[in-house]
């Protein structure tokens, strides 16, 4: 918001007026006075609050210098970069600094300029003053606001502050083509009143002396005229023309008719004219409507408007042009096309053609639709397309479809493409697609475009495709409408045919309901329409089993590396949470892409889309699998380590994997020297190992599958297979596994249920005489039973080792009264419960949610691990 001087008078006016009488101490203080305070004087207050005053000081100090003294008529231009030892301020920007005479258009004109050349305008600063010179220019006074003096003038004072440019040749090309423009503002400023004056006299030149054309057009030509000159036309430039050369074939400019912008000698005094122009030039009518092939470099950067007179002989044949440039005032595209002499003719046709009732629906629709076209485009087509395009916008009703209506321009120098679009398909993407569509159909160079909005569900947007080497033959709309269709198709429509398809049409339909707007616009831009149907099915799965799900995929035209993992769950998940599971599984996460759907009769769910690096070819062969242990892992039935890494390495399932866990945490409770991590990393580290010590295990103790001469020789094989491996570590590692197979006696690992689901828990019935490494005393047997939750070992003495408990007596038996003698302890994140002095186990993941808790998740831990032991008793 603007602040006037009173706001700022205290803190800044002040403040920079005690500086600059310090700086020009030796001038007249009357002089700059009023030039200080009115300088600063309706700048916002943002703009100047991070502004040093030395620097605002030194900003007003070089601008009076520049305006100090001034020709009449001349305009002065400063372009630097302010430095504070060469200047006496410093600005990151560079200045643009002008004084000259106030004119209209001077401030959009010398902005558009700095847009036009890419500078970004940083700051900008205007204020009219009135001031008197002397004879040698020299700046006598400047007056306060409202007074006046004789010989005052009127000054614009302009500082604008753009994007620093440092090159010195690029500064001096800004200075040029802003004094450019300000010269064409002058001539543009200067010559409106004659410009103005000339279609009054070649309105009466019509009525005194009318060429030979319809007296009716004539009228109406007249009255156009007439109607530019009251304020609906903004005069830029006139230049009369006169037709030469073989057949009058050439466009000839008349030296001296130039005013306005075009002052001066044409840059093309003979121009032959195309085919089109030719009959355009030669034609019945007196008027040429139409664009320019230029924009305008003052007031608004729009394409000129160009309104052409022609010039007749006495016998009635065209020998020239009056020409004029410029642009539609607001007023006219306010005003009724229904009182704009011309525009009424045609408005006056079209309804004719249609025929519809006056005071019907039909025709109120169409006067409707004809009052919100763009004037300049009632001015310059013809009739036919105008009663085609209206009757085609009337037809189309509240239908929700694509139409695209055209109409070259009779210079072949543009073509006015109307474009009607379902609102809910309008957006900035499809607008840009459209225009893409209109310019490669048409050869265009530049495309305008301009968005009518009403209550409709239709949106229309006016395009006009700039066309430098004229209007293409043979175009055809309807494919160009095809095209369109397809780029701006609203994915919404693209999964409710998805839906049909795959469901059948009641279902499809039903499913749309929900889901149609469950989808965010981050997953549309991402995911297509059957993307979002197989999505669609495993939310509807999800919703079944409230299990997260997880689908592997590789994204279409991808490359061969590019691989996805999709996570659906019922609640948030956090990155951090999910991060470390992929990692042990030998996945990398490179990114990730939420999205939540929200169904408008379901609960909300959260899909996550992660990007993985990670051997792509096993993840695809293994998907199934890795699925399986990711799910495992986040409902707690798996571990979360990086013997998980086996899924991609060696193709194990998660059961598989819990063997090898097994072996692993009883090794680790038998003190071996090794860590969890360097063990888990020798197995992935030798997935045949792996494999093969999984299929030493079925050998042995698949029901189905027993083979005791398999065994033998499978366990001969890995022995081979260790004996390869050149670190002694993990030779020593590979061969404990094996050892603890071999000893191992029996295993619930093939027990299933009812219902044919293995047990939660894993058991080994051993025999330690068989294992080297235990110490001595070693049982004759003993039971190691583990999960995620519990771990421990029956019938084997020794001391608490890190992540399990070896108990201190080997009885057989256990006390089946645990409730009162059991105590808690906490040793290593490892929840150590004694059961009396005779036996106890571990429980891996305490609560920390006070006794109560923890007292029965050490009972059900307890339960777990008897249920373990009596499955091999």
């Amino acid at each position: 918001m603007a602040v006037k001087a009173g706001d700022l008078e205290l803190d800044l006016i002040e403040g920079v007026g005690e500086c600059v009488r310090r700086r020009l101490a030796a001038e007249p203080a009357a002089a700059y006075t009023e030039f200080v305070r009115q300088y600063y004087r309706w700048v916002p207050v943002p703009d100047l609050a991070d502004r040093e005053p030395d620097d605002l000081c030194g900003a007003v100090v070089a601008h009076w210098r520049t305006a100090r003294q001034r020709d009449p008529g001349e305009v002065k231009v400063a372009v630097y970069n302010p430095g504070s030892e060469r200047d006496g301020w410093r600005s990151p920007f560079t200045v643009v600094e002008i004084v000259g005479d106030d004119m209209p258009f001077i401030v959009d004109s010398v902005t558009m300029e700095l847009s036009r050349q890419g500078y970004g305008i940083e700051l900008l600063i205007h204020p009219v003053m009135r001031v008197v010179r002397d004879d040698d220019g020299e700046l006598v006074e400047v007056l306060e606001p409202g007074a006046e003096a004789p010989g005052m003038l009127s000054e614009s004072v302009i500082h604008a502050e753009v994007t620093r440019q440092s090159d010195s040749d690029r500064l001096s090309v800004l200075r040029a083509g802003v004094e450019l423009i300000l010269e064409e503002v002058r001539a543009a400023v200067e010559d409106w009143t004659p410009m103005r004056d000339r279609t009054a006299e070649l309105a009466d030149a019509l009525r005194r002396d009318p060429p030979p054309v319809d007296a009716h057009e004539l009228a109406e030509t007249e009255a156009f005229l007439q109607w530019l000159a009251d304020d609906h036309f903004t005069f830029l430039g006139y230049r009369e023309y006169e037709l030469g050369g073989p057949h009058r074939s050439e466009l000839q400019a008349i030296p001296g008719s130039g005013l306005g912008i075009l002052r001066g000698s044409s840059a093309n005094p003979r121009k032959p004219l195309g085919a089109r122009a030719l009959e355009l030039a030669h034609s019945e009518h007196p008027l040429v409507l139409t664009k320019a092939n230029s924009r305008s470099t003052v007031h608004r950067p729009a394409y000129l408007d160009y309104v052409g007179l022609k010039r007749y002989s006495p016998d009635g044949e065209v020998v020239g042009e009056r020409r004029f440039l410029g642009l539609y005032t607001t007023m006219a595209y306010k005003s009724s096309p229904r009182v704009i002499p011309l525009l009424r003719d045609k408005v006056e046709r079209v309804m004719a053609r249609a025929g519809f009732p006056p005071d019907s629906h039909d025709a109120k629709g169409l006067i409707d639709i004809l009052e919100s076209l763009p004037r300049d485009l009632l001015v310059q087509i013809p009739t036919d397309d105008l009663f085609e395009i209206a009757i085609g916008i009337l037809g189309l009703g509240e239908r929700q479809r694509v139409r695209l209506f055209v109409s070259p321009d009779p210079l072949d120098r543009f073509v006015s493409c109307t474009l009607c679009l379902p609102r809910d398909r309008f957006n900035t993407r499809n607008r840009e697609a459209a225009g893409a569509i209109l310019a490669e159909a048409f050869g265009g160079g530049q495309v305008d475009w301009r968005i009518y909005l009403s209550e409709s569900v239709i949106v229309r947007v006016d395009f006009v495709v700039h066309t430098p080497d004229g209007v293409p033959p043979g175009y055809d709309v309807p494919t160009i409408e095809a095209q369109i269709v397809q780029a701006t198709r609203a994915w919404s429509d693209d999964l409710r045919a998805a839906l049909i398809a795959e469901h059948g049409e009641q279902e499809g339909l039903d499913l749309y309901r929900s889901f149609g707007e469950a989808f965010p616009r981050g997953y549309q831009a991402d995911c297509s329409g059957p993307v979002a149907v197989a999505d669609i099915d495993r939310v509807r799965e999800l919703e079944r089993t409230r299990r997260p799900i997880i689908s592997i995929y590789r994204p279409e035209g991808a490359g061969d590396d590019a691989i996805r993992c999709k996570l659906l769950s019922a609640a948030k998940v956090s990155l951090s949470d999910v991060l470390p599971t992929f990692e042990h599984m030998g996945a990398k996460v490179v990114d990730e892409r939420p999205y939540e759907l929200t169904p408008h009769d379901r609960p909300p769910v959260w899909i996550y889309d992660f990007g993985l690096r990670c051997p792509t070819r096993q993840l695809e062969r293994f998907a199934t699998a890795f699925a399986d242990v990711f799910l495992g892992v986040w409902s707690g039935e798996l571990e979360d380590d990086r013997l998980n890494g086996l899924v991609l390495a060696a193709g194990l399932s998660g059961r598989e994997i819990t063997v090898i866990r097994g072996v692993a945490r009883y090794l680790r409770q038998a003190t071996i020297a090794f860590s969890d991590r360097y063990m888990e990393q020798t197995l992935v580290a030798n997935p045949k190992v792996a494999i093969r010590l999984l299929r030493l295990f079925r050998s042995r103790f698949d029901p189905d599958r027993r083979d005791p001469t398999a065994a033998e020789l499978g366990a001969t094989m890995i022995e081979k297979a260790i004996d390869e491996v050149s670190s002694l570590d993990e030779d020593r590692i590979l061969r404990n596994f094996l050892a603890v197979l071999r000893a191992t006696l029996r295993t619930n690992y093939f027990r299933r249920d009812e219902d044919g689901r293995p047990p939660g828990y894993l058991s080994f019935k051993l025999d330690p005489t068989q294992l080297p490494f235990l110490p001595r005393p070693r049982p004759r047997y003993e039971i190691f039973v583990y999960s995620p939750r519990v771990e421990g070992i029956h019938l084997r003495g020794g001391k608490v080792a890190r992540g399990g408990l070896r108990w201190s007596d080997r009885r057989e038996d256990f006390r089946t009264e645990v409730l009162g003698l059991m105590k808690a302890q906490m040793v290593k994140n490892a929840l150590i419960v004694p059961v009396g002095s005779k036996g106890g186990f571990v429980v891996k993941r305490p609560p920390a949610a006070g006794a109560e808790a923890l007292q029965a998740e050490g009972i059900d831990c307890y339960r777990t691990f008897l249920r373990g032991l009596l499955d091999l008793t």
